[in-house]
């Protein structure tokens, strides 16, 4: 088994990059994030011998154990939806969801995110829309009598999403 080390920087940012207060240094684990997750509860089963957990993640976390997060399965970073079911549940009002997304934040610096991540950030990119343009809605919009949407300026999108470096985030 590998010894697990604590990196006391990583801990410093997951404690300074929660929005509430200091609170987040209480969670006492009492897993009602894991039991009322709903990605928890499709993949224990059947995705890995441990499936998604939060609680799990929150644990490593504030204990600053950084590798036992980032050289885990992607699940572990990747398998959070931001639902908010565990933010909602926690007794001690942790925005687990914002720490969740600091995992994903550093992964994706790292280079490390799962391919599906970088193909999806590059089509968004390349077209400023997360979703296509689809005959059959466009269809239901005319017979709804909705105007068209309107076609996004790609141009505008790209430089704004340059000016922040995204460009240079995509594989």
């Amino acid at each position: 088994m590998k010894k697990l080390t604590v990196d006391f920087e990583f801990r410093k940012q997951v404690m300074d990059y929660h929005i509430g207060s200091d609170l987040i240094k209480y969670c006492y684990q009492c897993s009602r994030c894991a039991d009322n997750c709903p990605i928890t509860a499709v993949t224990t089963d059947f995705y890995t011998t441990t499936g998604y957990n939060p609680r799990s993640n929150i644990l490593n976390a504030l204990l600053g154990y950084k590798d036992a997060i980032f050289s885990a399965d992607a699940l572990t970073i990747w398998g959070c939806t931001v639902c908010d079911t565990c933010d909602e549940v926690c007794p001690q009002n942790i925005e687990l969801t914002e720490i969740f997304t600091l995992l994903k934040n550093q992964s994706v610096a790292n280079g490390d995110a799962p391919d599906f991540i970088y193909s999806q950030a590059k089509a968004i990119f390349d077209s400023a829309k997360a979703i296509p343009t689809q005959p059959a809605i466009e269809r239901r919009r005319e017979q709804l009598g909705l105007p068209a949407v309107a076609e996004p300026d790609v141009s505008e999108f790209q430089t704004l999403l340059k000016n922040i470096g995204v460009d240079k985030k995509l594989k």
